[in-house]
């Protein structure tokens, strides 16, 4: 990979209304015309730099989609007020009533219960399939289908998907590929490698202070009028629009972007080998003995790393509970959901951000009871933050001196 989605993104300046150095904030509701055809025009979606009401766009959420395009190597991208009310936005825009969506089969819980559950009040069903069998894929296509959706690298198994592949499998059906790349920017440009539209929860890694929710679509400049259409657009009339304060505070955040996940990935590598030496059941990407390992090294940018999330399966989920609860105490992170906070996050994805999914799907899957979700932080001695989470484990048996929790068969 040879985009340097980072340097684009240093490059955009944008100067404040007396000379700042961060643009001005537009704290306004709605914006005046000085002609009434103007106006007119505007609604009609006939002009373009024209601000019409907060609902529809501002200033401060153009500057940030800006960055956001350039992040992902679109032509446009907009910006809302969660991830899911960029997701739910694309799906409503994309689907009509009897249409049908092929999906990976470990998502986000909450767009896995919005495809299985929500959408079916209008009609719209999803096939859940292993994104990483193409034949699967392929197989689940039909005449009703109207885009695959997956993410880069799945929640919470951290399943890679082969978006070149995949891209080349939408074409040949004529239907879009829409990718989420939230666990992976900068480490994967989904754009670039094929993807049609891109979202984004901008809560996680792109803002990086877990101080708000927000979300973005990555788009065509078409693609994202269209979400803005006054009659038809589903951004528009979904009113989730993102508030101009805070897309002005993520764009600030966004500057230190490249610095941030290159410490993020760091410091995963660093424990998910030390774990995995000593004998721990622990899923990261970087790992050889990953089995999405290749697939994500032929598409990453290589200077990002493999991402800042890795799973371990401690075997239970009492043990899960106390280590989390150990952690805790011992300052090393945070016994919470979400990911890309400046401390190491982390959580039982069964009973948490994946819970929405039924227990005997999450046992078909392979998401045991047992296994904790990692966000790792911006520690910068990761050697003694190793020792620490080691002497967790074996003051709870998880691992005890050389010998280590039973592998499952």
């Amino acid at each position: 990979m040879d985009y340097k989605a980072s340097e684009n993104i240093q490059d955009l300046q944008y100067f404040g209304e007396f000379g700042g150095v961060n643009p001005s904030i537009s704290d306004s509701s709605t914006y005046t015309f000085l002609s009434a055809k103007t106006m007119f025009d505007t609604f009609e979606g006939n002009t373009e730099g024209c601000y019409l009401y907060s609902r529809h766009s501002s200033p401060s959420n153009l500057y940030l989609g800006e960055a956001m395009a350039q992040l992902e190597g679109t032509e446009s991208a907009n910006v809302y007020a969660s991830g899911m009310g960029a997701i739910s936005a694309v799906i409503l825009q994309l689907c009509d009533s009897g249409d049908h969506i092929v999906c990976s089969r470990t998502i986000y819980g909450g767009t896995y219960a919005l495809l299985k559950n929500f959408l079916k009040k209008f009609n719209i069903h999803t096939s859940f399939v292993d994104i990483t069998d193409l034949k699967a894929v392929e197989a689940a296509i039909t005449s009703k289908t109207k885009m695959v959706y997956c993410e880069a690298v799945s929640n919470p198994l951290l399943e890679i998907a082969d978006i070149p592949t995949l891209s080349e499998l939408c074409k040949k059906n004529r239907i879009p590929l829409v990718v989420d790349n939230t666990f992976s920017p900068l480490s994967i440009n989904a754009a670039k490698l094929g993807a049609d539209i891109v979202v984004h929860s901008l809560t996680k890694f792109i803002n990086g202070s877990s101080d708000c929710v927000a979300g973005a679509v990555c788009a065509s400049k078409e693609f994202c009028l269209r979400l803005k259409d006054v009659n038809d657009g589903a951004g528009m009339l979904l009113g989730s629009t993102l508030d101009s304060l805070r897309a002005a505070s993520i764009l600030k955040n966004m500057r230190t972007l490249h610095v941030r996940i290159k410490k993020h990935s760091e410091n995963s590598h660093f424990l998910a080998q030390r774990f995995e030496e000593d004998g721990l059941r622990v899923v990261y990407p970087g790992l050889k003995s990953h089995t999405g390992h290749s697939t994500m090294k032929k598409q990453m940018n290589l200077e990002y790393g493999f991402g800042g999330l890795l799973t371990l399966d401690v075997g239970s989920l009492d043990k899960a509970n106390a280590l989390m609860e150990l952690m805790q105490k011992e300052k090393l992170g945070y016994l919470a959901v979400s990911l890309g906070f400046y401390k190491t996050l982390f959580s039982a994805p069964g009973t948490s951000t994946s819970s929405e999914i039924p227990l005997e799907e999450q046992e078909e899957l392979g998401l045991s009871q047992g296994l904790i979700r990692f966000s790792i932080g911006l520690d910068n001695d990761i050697h003694r933050t190793y020792l620490v989470m080691r002497q967790c484990m074996e003051s709870l048996g998880i691992i005890n001196g050389k010998s280590i929790l039973t592998q499952k068969a």
